[in-house]
């Protein structure tokens, strides 16, 4: 079924909705949470989170792109249950990711500056100015949140490239925002 008319049911609020987009899009969610959380039980109950906030979504936002705005969905309902679980302990790769990223964004009250859709946006066009390599570490370690060694295992290449694509990846995005004219 193409995501034009799973949307159609969404908005018709047909039950079927649901069930024909988990056929079509299931198995991927499920493998995305899975990588992030390493549980099936918690994968599986962020892929079921994520159908009943599709199911109360959509009906006000109309997605361009099923696909991606299920992810979204997804990714947020991970987060959120890592922030649940690890309230008191933090998880250090989302420590880590925040303190890498945090070399090209500024830190403090700029923060409150930065228009979020305008980053979206500049984020996009730099991430296509870049080679597909650089693009496909960057977007693996930033929003699918592996690890330097499972990037390294599925590009088939050492984690020190992958430290050093993302090292410099980071440095261009930083003086390309700033070029942009964000306050950094």
């Amino acid at each position: 079924m193409e995501d034009e008319e799973l949307v159609r049911l969404f908005l018709g609020r047909e039950q079927t909705a649901v069930e024909e987009t988990e056929k079509k899009y299931g198995a991927r969610l499920y493998r995305f949470a899975y990588g992030m959380l390493k549980d099936r039980r918690d994968a599986e109950e962020c892929v079921n989170d994520t159908w009943l906030k599709a199911w109360y979504t959509i009906p006000p936002h109309h997605p361009r792109c099923l696909s991606a705005y299920l992810l979204k969905l997804c990714r947020f309902t991970v987060f959120d249950l890592l922030d649940r679980q690890n309230a008191r302990k933090r998880k250090t790769t989302l420590v880590e990711l925040t303190e890498e990223m945090e070399q090209c964004l500024s830190s403090g009250d700029a923060e409150k500056e930065i228009d979020v859709q305008e980053l979206g946006d500049s984020l996009t066009v730099f991430l296509k100015k870049m080679s597909p390599e650089s693009r496909l570490v960057f977007v693996r370690r930033y929003w699918f949140a592996d690890s330097v060694a499972e990037i390294a295992q599925r590009y088939h290449i050492s984690e020190s490239k992958v430290k050093i694509l993302l090292f410099r990846t980071r440095n261009k995005l930083r003086d390309y925002l700033k070029k942009e004219g964000f306050c950094l």
